[in-house]
Protein backbone atom coordinates (compact mmCIF):
# COMPACT_ATOMS: atom_id res chain seq x y z
CA UNK A 1 0.00 0.00 0.00
CA UNK A 2 1.58 3.28 -1.12
CA UNK A 3 0.37 6.37 0.70
CA UNK A 4 0.90 9.82 -0.75
CA UNK A 5 0.31 12.29 2.06
CA UNK A 6 2.12 15.62 2.30
CA UNK A 7 3.91 15.92 5.60
CA UNK A 8 3.87 19.49 6.85
CA UNK A 9 7.32 19.23 8.41
CA UNK A 10 8.70 18.69 4.90
CA UNK A 11 6.77 21.66 3.50
CA UNK A 12 7.75 24.18 6.18
CA UNK A 13 7.71 27.10 6.13
CA UNK A 14 4.16 27.15 4.82
CA UNK A 15 3.26 29.64 2.13
CA UNK A 16 1.10 32.66 2.89
CA UNK A 17 -1.71 31.09 0.85
CA UNK A 18 -1.62 27.90 2.92
CA UNK A 19 -1.47 29.88 6.18
CA UNK A 20 -4.46 31.97 5.05
CA UNK A 21 -6.53 28.89 4.21
CA UNK A 22 -5.58 27.19 7.51
CA UNK A 23 -6.59 30.32 9.42
CA UNK A 24 -9.92 30.45 7.57
CA UNK A 25 -10.53 26.73 8.17
CA UNK A 26 -9.74 27.08 11.88
CA UNK A 27 -12.06 30.08 12.15
CA UNK A 28 -14.90 28.30 10.36
CA UNK A 29 -14.55 25.24 12.59
CA UNK A 30 -14.47 27.40 15.75
CA UNK A 31 -17.59 29.32 14.62
CA UNK A 32 -19.43 26.08 13.85
CA UNK A 33 -18.52 24.67 17.26
CA UNK A 34 -19.65 27.87 18.98
CA UNK A 35 -22.96 27.77 17.07
CA UNK A 36 -23.49 24.12 17.97
CA UNK A 37 -22.82 24.83 21.65
CA UNK A 38 -25.16 27.85 21.58
CA UNK A 39 -27.87 25.66 20.04
CA UNK A 40 -27.51 23.28 22.96
CA UNK A 41 -25.83 20.38 21.20
CA UNK A 42 -24.12 18.17 23.78
CA UNK A 43 -20.34 18.61 23.80
CA UNK A 44 -19.83 14.87 23.43
CA UNK A 45 -21.87 14.89 20.23
CA UNK A 46 -19.81 17.80 18.87
CA UNK A 47 -16.60 15.90 19.61
CA UNK A 48 -18.01 12.74 18.02
CA UNK A 49 -18.98 14.65 14.88
CA UNK A 50 -15.53 16.22 14.57
CA UNK A 51 -13.85 12.89 15.21
CA UNK A 52 -15.99 11.22 12.57
CA UNK A 53 -15.07 13.81 9.96
CA UNK A 54 -11.39 13.56 10.87
CA UNK A 55 -11.56 9.78 10.53
CA UNK A 56 -13.35 9.96 7.18
CA UNK A 57 -10.87 12.49 5.78
CA UNK A 58 -7.93 10.38 6.96
CA UNK A 59 -9.49 7.35 5.26
CA UNK A 60 -9.91 9.33 2.02
CA UNK A 61 -6.27 10.46 2.10
CA UNK A 62 -4.95 6.97 2.77
CA UNK A 63 -6.99 5.29 0.03
CA UNK A 64 -6.21 7.98 -2.59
Amino acid sequence: LLVSVTRLRHALPLSQDINKILTELDSAIAKAIDAAKAAGLPKGLIVAELHGHAHAQTHNMVKA
